[in-house]
């Protein structure tokens, strides 16, 4: 026996994957986007006159699984006699279901096929899927595109036309503002881009897009917000670019999905975002409730992978955190649907807003004052195997940069190495991860005080994760006592200055012989987050540069992609600019550093 989806489109736990029925409709609107459904719902609400038939309404989500279509098919879609699929993505996206959609439409006369392409890149070829003609597919994609009561009335008049036997010709969409400021106010603080899409606004799905500025406004910032139809339209990212180069913006919050250029000119560069020449953050938006990230491992979809994290990267947008949920919020009984909104999260949007804050930190700090930390990786932890990185001379490359960042005006202090070996022999001279060392000072102690007010403020599921294994922090084996001073976890690399070099904390595998070099839920030991509460609390470092592929912190446990508060990586480096040398023939490793440790990669051969 199959279940049945209590209510249709829902995201409930006990809908998911369930099969879906409908009542009976002779018109059935299938898309990607909740908009659709919230806006024609509204609009149904105060014009029913509109369309003289019932219209039954679903999110494609809920319509995934080969299963769960021929369902729906022979329950429901049997009943109709027009069909409008509309689509956020390629033919690709929902493949099944259109050849499923297709052979339905063909098996009996009067039925009709409308398929609608959510971006002008792929209207000509989803127009051609259906049975109407596609210059009105066509005309009516446009009309969903630009949203708004004017174009959707201008849809609904065609489904009309076409239920009456008629052949409605191909409307011209109203256009609206685009893109469109919204709630510009004049206050302190550097101007930040917020870019959301317009479709939440015709929808009044706002609660995201209010709870993003008043979460950058706490952290100091003033947002200058748009609502756009998305961002591959030339004429569109022109007038983005003019109105936040007017406003001088710092950086770019930005929540749309797929990239600004398409697949294959993305090796030409993005050229909105070059001529801002400022950071571009990435928004993420689950598509899924906030109950099944908070249990998964996984932390994103595979469908949010795609359009919000994958596709966006090549435009160089840095993957941040989820700032909203779609949690479902009543259902409509014309649609018989499911209606779901985004619901922000506070605590994410504030981590979000920090991380903007504190690149926009870096860039207005005057060299001179920047302070920047290089960490070299140590694995396994033995001196031999110090500042190791994959197709990069490590050592010579970071003796280099203490070079170039004198010459670029930050205050370096004490004779610099002159070559790799001279840093290495500088490293040596002081503790290292290689027990043989522990005899050598550290480069200073973190007070266990210090770290113990800041570890009791972390979420108490993951202090009980991490003292499972380690105990609790007054118990770790790394602790040492200098003469006269209070307990403290020792801090191994070199001080030059306003530069650190830092020696990446072991793991904790040399601790107990019996744990995985690879083991994926090893939590890190309090002297490895000790050392990273240094380098940003007390060293007060503007950003950390993880030189060479690669170091462990971005394989530390915790969610695979969208990390929460609980997740390791995020309470080793907060949120903290991050800039990571990579070799440019490992993309896979370089996009964990990417997505769960928000990193700059720098590619080199």
């Amino acid at each position: 026996m199959h279940r049945l989806a209590s209510v249709p489109g829902g995201g409930a736990a006990a809908d998911i994957g369930a099969l879906v029925e409908q009542p009976a409709a002779p018109v059935l609107l299938l898309s990607s986007a909740d908009t659709d459904l919230l806006a024609i719902d509204q609009l149904l609400e105060r014009e029913p006159q509109l369309l003289t038939v019932e219209l039954r309404g679903l999110n494609l989500a809920a319509l995934a699984h080969p299963a769960q279509i021929d369902h729906y098919l022979n329950s429901t879609v049997r009943h109709a006699r027009l069909v409008v699929v509309r689509l956020l993505g390629g033919r690709g996206h929902w493949s099944y279901g259109l050849e499923q959609l297709q052979s339905w439409a063909g098996s009996a006369p009067g039925r009709q096929l409308l398929v609608l392409a959510g971006t002008a890149d792929e209207e000509q070829v989803l127009a051609g899927l259906g049975t109407v003609d596609p210059d009105l597919a066509i005309g009516l994609a446009r009309c969903l595109r630009e949203g708004g009561p004017a174009n959707l009335r201008l849809l609904l008049q065609a489904l009309q036309g076409l239920l009456e036997g008629g052949s409605p010709a191909a409307p011209l969409a109203e256009p609206l503002a685009d893109p469109l400021p919204h709630n510009w106010l004049q206050e302190p603080g550097p101007r930040v881009g917020v870019i959301a899409y317009r479709a939440l606004l015709q929808a009044g799905d706002l609660a995201l897009m209010d709870a993003t500025l008043l979460a950058l406004r706490q952290a100091g910032l003033c947002p200058r917000a748009l609502w756009v139809s998305g961002l591959r339209d030339g004429a569109v990212q022109r007038g983005v670019a003019d109105l936040l180069q007017r406003e001088a913006v710092q950086a770019v919050l930005c929540s749309t999905s797929f990239a600004s250029v398409q697949f294959e000119e993305a090796g030409l560069g993005a050229p909105l975002w070059e001529q801002l020449g400022v950071p571009v953050l990435q928004l993420l938006c689950s598509s899924q409730p906030r109950s099944r990230w908070q249990t998964s491992s996984i932390g994103l979809g595979p469908t949010d992978l795609t359009l919000q994290v994958a596709l966006p990267e090549l435009d160089g947008r840095l993957t941040t955190r989820i700032g909203a949920f779609k949690e479902t919020v009543g259902a409509s009984e014309r649609l018989a649907s499911a209606l779901q909104r985004y619901q922000p999260d506070p605590e994410r949007l504030a981590w979000i807003a920090q991380l903007c804050a504190n690149w926009i930190r870096l860039r207005q700090t005057p060299a001179a004052e920047r302070r920047v930390a290089l960490v070299l990786a140590n694995y396994p932890t033995r001196n031999s195997r110090l500042a190791n990185g994959v197709g990069l001379d490590t050592p010579a490359s970071t003796a280099l940069m203490l070079q170039w960042l004198a010459g670029a005006g930050y205050k370096l202090q004490g004779p610099l190495p002159v070559d790799g070996e001279a840093l290495i022999q500088m490293l040596l001279a002081g503790r290292s991860n290689d027990p043989e060392s522990e005899h050598r000072p550290a480069l200073t102690l973190l007070p266990l005080a210090t770290y113990q007010a800041w570890y009791a403020c972390l979420p108490s599921e993951g202090r009980q994760r991490l003292e499972a294994v380690w105990g609790p922090p007054e118990l770790d084996v790394a602790l040492v006592s200098a003469a006269g001073a209070a307990a403290g976890f020792p801090i191994r690399g070199l001080q030059l200055g306003h530069v650190s070099v830092l020696i990446q904390p072991d793991r904790g595998y040399d601790r107990d012989p019996t744990l995985s070099y690879h083991s994926p839920d090893l939590p890190p030991t309090h002297a490895y987050l000790a050392q990273y509460l240094w380098l940003r609390q007390e060293f007060g470092a503007h950003a950390v540069v993880h030189v060479g592929k690669h170091g462990n912190l971005e394989w530390l446990p915790g969610k695979g992609l969208g990390l929460s508060a609980s997740c390791f990586p995020e309470w080793a480096l907060g949120p903290l600019p991050h800039l990571y040398p990579f070799i440019v023939n490992d993309p896979g490793e370089g996009s964990q550093a990417k997505r769960r440790s928000q990193a700059v990669i720098l590619d080199h051969l």
